[in-house]
């Protein structure tokens, strides 16, 4: 007998696919704040504003 094997190599890359969409997830997640702050500091700089930091990640503010 001759099995097909294609179904079984096209769900593994589906979960493979799957769990790396998980990870980007929670590390945007878990990392966002911190990466807005990071660029809204940038921005700052770059208008001529100070940055005020905010109560927690992600809130800061150009002033």
């Amino acid at each position: 007998m001759k099995l097909n094997n294609k179904g079984q190599a096209l769900i593994e890359y589906v979960l493979i696919i799957t769990l790396v969409v998980v990870v980007a997830i929670s590390a945007i997640k878990i990392f966002g704040g911190y990466l807005k702050d990071s660029i809204t500091k940038t921005s700052c700089e770059l208008v001529g504003q100070t940055y005020q930091a905010g109560d927690k990640a992600g809130d800061g503010q150009c002033k």
